[in-house]
């Protein structure tokens, strides 16, 4: 398995520089094929993804054929189900046809990782969707996206079944860029790792599953829905990280602004502060203030003047 994680890591890291070495590609893709697979080491080295991005953005046809004939042998792992239709023999993330007859390059969940889900994925992660879904959730550029089953996720809780069915909703709440990792795996791994944080469904679990959903949501932090989509930030990171964390690069500058201006106005003692009709309060015009000098920089800079009106309650600052 530790050569497995090695070749996959270094093809990733070709991936996440998306610059795809082609000679070190089929290098590494030939390695992989010596080595004896199992789906123990596919699931935990998610190396079937890699691949399956690889050959899909490598130009080299060699590379694109290599990969593309590992995938449909490992997918002989996985165990038959007696329901799956007989469609589903073709490859994993292969619905797409190689020679390029798809030109409108958008696909429904249910037309492009439906219909290949069914061989080996988690079968109660799958839940029937209304069919106004499929129109309102076209996605473009996502038909390269597939993965391998992680059997030892899966789980018949009605609660978890429904935790996992929201945190893929919400991922694919908007455009999926191209080669981003698969929702439905996704959101089971997160869901996953939030239930490993409690070991049971009670109120914290489904607050945690909540926040995560409302912050892939949200239209004003887009990036972080394309972060775990695109593998920058990990399912067992998204399940701990805090509300503080998940925010936008605005929000937490804001929240920053906000803490500083906190820490300032507390230094801002009334009890104390000099009584002056000296300065006049923006806010009521009245002159009955007290003030406070404090060094808030270095000894060579001037001091800060915080004020405080007696009169309404208005504070400010200047130097």
């Amino acid at each position: 398995m530790e050569e497995t994680e090695h070749v996959a890591r270094r093809l990733d890291r070709m991936l996440k520089n998306k610059k795809i070495d082609d000679e070190s590609a089929l290098k590494y893709l030939r390695r992989l094929r010596s080595i004896e697979m199992t789906l123990e080491i596919l699931t935990k080295t998610g190396v079937g993804i890699i691949i399956n991005k690889i050959r899909k953005e490598s130009e080299d046809p060699e590379v694109a054929t290599l990969g593309k004939n590992m995938i449909k042998q490992w997918k002989k792992l996985v165990p038959d189900k007696s329901e799956a239709p007989a469609s589903c023999t073709n490859s994993v993330g292969n619905n797409n046809n190689d020679n390029g007859n798809n030109n409108d390059n958008k696909h429904s969940p249910e037309s492009n990782n439906y219909n290949v889900c069914d061989d080996g994925g988690p079968q109660e992660a799958k839940r029937s969707r209304p069919s106004e879904n499929k129109e309102s959730t076209e996605l473009s550029g996502n038909a390269s996206r597939g993965f391998f089953p992680v059997h030892t996720l899966t789980t018949t809780d009605q609660v978890r079944l429904k935790a996992r069915e929201m945190l893929q909703s919400a991922l694919e709440s908007g455009n999926i860029p191209s080669g981003a990792y698969e929702s439905e795996f996704l959101a089971i791994r997160i869901e996953s790792s939030i239930y490993d944080l409690f070991n049971n469904t009670d109120p914290k679990y489904k607050q945690r599953v909540r926040t995560r959903v409302m912050n892939l949501r949200d239209s004003n932090n887009p990036n972080l829905r394309l972060n775990v989509l695109m593998g920058h930030v990990s399912p067992d990171k998204l399940a701990s990280m805090t509300s503080e964390e998940m925010a936008s690069k605005e929000m937490k500058e804001l929240r920053e602004k906000y803490t500083k201006e906190t820490i300032e106005d507390h230094q801002m003692a009334v009890t104390g502060g000099t009584e002056t009709d000296l300065l006049r309060c923006g806010k009521c015009k009245q002159t009955k203030c007290t003030y406070n000098q404090v060094q808030t920089r270095s000894a060579d800079e001037p001091m800060t003047t915080f004020v405080y009106c007696n009169n309404c309650g208005h504070r400010w600052k200047f130097c």
